[in-house]
């Protein structure tokens, strides 16, 4: 009898320790300089990448200023922020601000859907520009300003386009009421545009 209670009390002890037991999965190491080689390409690679990504802002954005001087640009824009800083993200493709000479149009669609006065989900409106402006700050921030009129708008349109960038933010502000709205987006001539404009006003 006694030996086989020390026969169930080896196995209970047994089956504790096997319980008890952990894994721990082991790796081999690396070879450090391989790892610092590594990590000194990865560092020459993003630096390499940001490098080109200025050079190619710093071309947009003297493309995008070019286009201001010329009166033909778009600024297609993938947000609107109304007065009271409420934001939506929309389609660059039917949201816009354009300007061909003195001939402006706006088109805020932020529905994305076949309603609405243009058929594209919101607003378009044409207009005559003038008192037509652009001027540079100190900080190297161009600013385009002119006044639309036309049979859906009367409002003063101003574009600011920071330096180094095409990166840029309009805003609509009507004559007769508070109703501002700003588009940002990216500002490009005009003849690289795929806008798709909708039934104006």
């Amino acid at each position: 009898m006694t030996r086989f209670l020390w026969l169930i009390a080896a196995l209970c002890l047994g089956m504790s320790a096997e319980a008890q037991t952990t894994v721990k999965r082991l790796y081999p190491k690396e070879d450090k300089t391989e790892t610092s080689e590594k990590q000194k390409k990865s560092r020459e690679e993003r630096r390499a990448e940001k490098i080109v990504q200025e050079q190619l802002d710093s071309i947009n954005h003297v493309r995008a200023v070019k286009a201001l001087e010329d009166l033909d640009f778009v600024l297609e824009a993938d947000r609107l922020i109304f007065k009271r800083g409420t934001s939506a993200f929309v389609s660059s493709i039917t949201n816009f601000v354009a300007l061909k000479n003195d001939k402006a149009t706006v088109q805020v669609a932020p529905f994305n859907s076949i309603s609405g006065q243009n058929g594209v989900g919101g607003v378009t409106v044409e207009g005559t520009a003038s008192n037509i402006q652009l001027k540079t700050d100190k900080k190297g921030t161009s600013i385009f300003s002119m006044s639309v009129m036309g049979k859906g708008i009367s409002a003063m349109v101003v574009i600011t386009l920071p330096k180094g960038s095409n990166n840029a933010s309009v805003t609509v502000n009507p004559n007769f009421n508070s109703n501002r709205i700003t588009l940002n987006g990216v500002l490009i001539p005009g003849e690289e545009s795929k806008v798709f404009q909708g039934v104006a006003f």
